[in-house]
């Protein structure tokens, strides 16, 4: 295991050091007793409650909307309309101007679950039982939830002000064509299905009015709340300084739960008219529909190779299902284009992506976000080029790796790639998962032509953290006069083990044990600024933050010991409880003496950490799985990853990460689909539909690691939170195919469902 130096280098560090050793999380105690606190959990005197009044149409105008048996119903305090709600658009699903949400649906509904009404009453059941009296008349529309057919001449455009219609974004990169050159080309379409990000806790928010200063507190399960302020300020007409926002414990985001959604800004509405706390919670059913959707993007690639099967180029397209509101998932090819080179040598990259607007639930980032994308489709073109050229996936792999001596890499697409060794990842998940001698057993079934098949995937991935200028993070470190010490962060934990993480470094930098570091975050009243918590930036950015602040306040504390103690600095170390003078224990100050001995009491240092840039882990993921052939169903058997995430400081958190992400990203391969009907009515609205696995039906995963440090911050830190993900689905993906593939079955689209094993089988 690599430690770290105690003053940051990524060398070996003394014995003594935490850092890189397994600590057990300080913070689970309070998840397991119900000490530790969510939004729902919060109740104040008085509050109003809300309901919702969602579209059961994907597509309509709006005729007219009473709410006058609403209005009267017992218990009600208010009903709001487009008419009387006086807001103007969501800023969150505003990010290009003519794709403007508003707050309530006024003259048009875009998809179901579109807001067109919001009843306030004294409680949740005179609220639900108001909500139902609210009589909508709508007259339908055309409505489309095919992203491949949006952009069809006669396709209905949804934004007419819209100058290219249904297309909501473009992007594209590169001109030269590197398959004229190609002796053999391999073509595929592929799916990345549309996903329901269900976090364990759903959707919601509570607003307090009056404080502070006239504004409102909010309270709410978010992943970025500093950042929500003037989300919040803007359209409320309120003084940024009067919104406080605050993230308590959050149960799960995956990136749906970012930015400000209209119920939010609905419901503090309700609260600053009402002058009174409005509360609403989330069902789940809710959640399927209004919190943002993930993926869904079709992806077309071809891959040209030469006689020695080296890559000659990569043509690609990627079709985006942006959704009924254009917003972040619009943008999300950008990322997809960005990582369309993946580990591989490629010479020659020709790539375009559209992002479509359709009569769905609008799409964001999701795990991963557009990276996992990038890696779904290269790891299966390689794959199937493998089998058309008749070589061994991993052999086909490992001729096309980019190597260890070409780092700092700059790709095709604009990719600056710190540090990496792929093979070295590659090898170890081979050796790990003992790969010639799956194949001998796969070998053996076929022969015997056994009814359950052996299917055996590969998957080697390359992905970036703290991305697009997220690579700068606030932090602050204090030492009491009590010998505590105050850690406060701009990211925002739910669930990543930040308590932990922090506190280790502060331990190894200041000898000051982790039972005596309070960690704060996600509450504008504590914490100035910080981009929260997003592209598995936290460790490498705010970490680095905490470890640099530590340095400095141990800098300040070896000058106010030196004076004490009337040493020199040089000679002044850290020590039990506090520093001393280097050979001479008991010649020492307390931390508590050294903080109480300054003006404010208290040894302090705040600043932002800059990376400069983004980082880039990396890894391969071997899957296993049986397929029966009579009946199409899939079990994994067996799932390798091995995850380089740069330096390691506790392995028990990145096995944690790697082991939550292989869960996401199998479920991906395997079961989960977002679905809509012809009409775009969603089909998986619920859990009964939408299929998830449970623990029963996976594996017990195999992780590992290697470590290739990140040269651009004093820990070596790369982000671990999405790379189970990303390298997991496509190394499933490929498994499933790979079992088929001696019957005449070169691709099945995901999730790979029984029915479409079957369906594939019948084809072949």
């Amino acid at each position: 295991m690599r430690l770290l130096e105690p003053k940051g280098g990524n060398g070996v560090a003394s014995s003594g050091s935490i850092l890189g050793n397994a600590v057990v999380r300080s913070e689970d105690a309070g998840f397991l007793k119900g000490a530790d606190r969510y939004y729902d959990d919060f109740a104040l005197e008085g509050t109003a409650y809300v309901t919702f009044v969602r579209s059961p149409l994907a597509h309509a105008t709006i005729q007219a909307v009473d709410t006058s048996e609403a209005a009267a119903c017992p218990g009600v305090l208010a009903v709001y309309t487009s008419e009387n709600i006086g807001l103007p658009s969501a800023p969150g699903f505003a990010m290009l101007p003519q794709f403007q949400r508003p707050v309530i649906a006024g003259q048009r509904v875009l998809f179901v679950g579109d807001i067109v009404a919001a009843v306030v009453a004294e409680t949740r059941q005179a609220s639900s039982d108001g909500a139902d009296l609210v009589m909508v008349d709508y007259d339908p529309l055309p409505a489309n939830a095919n992203p491949e057919t949006a952009l069809d001449a006669d396709a209905y455009v949804l934004w007419p002000d819209n100058e290219t219609g249904n297309l909501a974004f473009h992007t594209e990169h590169g001109s030269e064509d590197g398959l004229a050159e190609a002796a053999h080309v391999t073509k595929l379409k592929m799916h990345s299905q549309r996903l329901a990000a269900v976090p364990m806790e759903p959707n919601g928010v509570l607003i307090e009015p009056g404080v502070p200063n006239g504004g409102i507190t909010v309270t709410l399960p978010s992943q970025s709340p500093i950042g929500l302020k003037r989300g919040f300020a803007t359209p409320l007409e309120l003084e940024v300084d009067a919104v406080r926002v605050v993230a308590p414990a959050v149960g799960g985001g995956f990136g749906a739960k970012s930015g400000v959604y209209p119920e939010y800004l609905i419901t503090a509405k309700a609260a600053l008219d009402l002058k009174r706390p409005v509360k609403w919670t989330g069902s789940r059913s809710e959640d399927m529909v209004s919190l943002t959707h993930g993926r869904g993007q079709v992806l077309t690639a071809q891959m040209g190779f030469d006689d020695q099967a080296k890559i000659t180029g990569l043509n690609l397209h990627c079709l985006a299902d942006a959704g009924a509101y254009p917003a972040v998932g619009a943008f999300l090819p950008v990322l997809t284009q960005l990582m369309s080179q993946g580990v591989y040598e490629i010479p020659k990259i020709q790539f375009s992506g559209d992002a479509v607007a359709t009569n769905t639930t609008p799409t964001a980032a999701y795990r991963g976000a557009g990276r996992p994308e990038a890696t779904q489709v290269l790891e299966r073109v390689i794959d199937k080029a493998a089998a058309e050229l008749g070589m061994d996936a991993a052999e086909l792999r490992r001729r096309n790796l980019l190597t260890p001596d070409q780092f700092p890499y700059t790709t095709i697409t604009g990719a600056n790639y710190d540090s990496g060794d792929y093979e070295k990842a590659l090898n170890a998940a081979l050796m790990a998962s003992d790969y010639e001698d799956l194949r001998a057993q796969q070998a053996k079934r076929r022969a015997a032509n056994d009814t359950k098949v052996l299917g055996i995937g590969l998957s080697v991935y390359v992905e970036i953290t703290a991305p697009m200028g997220m690579h700068k993070e606030y932090a602050k470190v204090d030492v009491l006069s009590d010998g505590a010490v105050e850690v406060r962060v701009g990211t925002s934990s739910h669930g990543q083990g930040h308590a932990t993480s922090f506190a280790m470094i502060v331990q190894d930098i200041l000898g000051i044990g982790m039972d005596k570091v309070r960690f704060i975050q996600s509450d504008t009243a504590e914490i100035p600024r910080g981009s929260g918590t997003a592209g598995s930036r936290s460790l490498q950015t705010a970490g680095s933050a905490v470890f640099r602040a530590s340095e400095e306040v141990l800098v300040q504390a070896k000058e106010l010991a030196a004076q004490q103690l009337e040493a020199s600095v040089d000679d002044i170390v850290v020590g039990p409880d506090g520093l001393h003078v280097a050979g001479v224990p008991a010649q020492a100050a307390s931390w508590a003496a050294l903080a109480a001995a300054t003006d404010a009491g208290v040894i302090s240092c705040e600043l932002d950490f800059d990376q400069g840039d983004a980082s880039f882990p990396f890894g391969a993921h071997v899957a296993v799985v049986e397929v029966d052939t009579e009946t199409g169903d899939v079990e994994l058997l067996r799932h390798v990853a091995v995850d380089d995430c740069g330096t390691v400081l506790n392995p028990l958190i990145v096995e944690g990460q790697q082991h939550g992400g292989v869960a996401q990203g199998a479920a991906q391969a395997l079961y989960e689909w977002v679905q809509y009907d012809e009409d775009a009515n969603p089909r998986t609205a619920n859990l009964t539909d939408y299929l998830m696995p449970s623990a029963a039906d996976l594996c017990s995963f195999e992780v590992q690691n290697t470590q290739t440090p990140c040269p651009m911050n004093p820990l070596g830190a790369k982000g671990i939170g999405e790379s189970g993900t990303i390298g997991s689905t496509p190394a499933v993906h490929n498994a499933v195919v790979d079992a088929l593939s001696h019957l005449g079955v070169d691709h099945v689209d995901m999730p790979t469902s029984p029915q479409r094993i079957w369906e594939a089988l019948a084809a072949s």
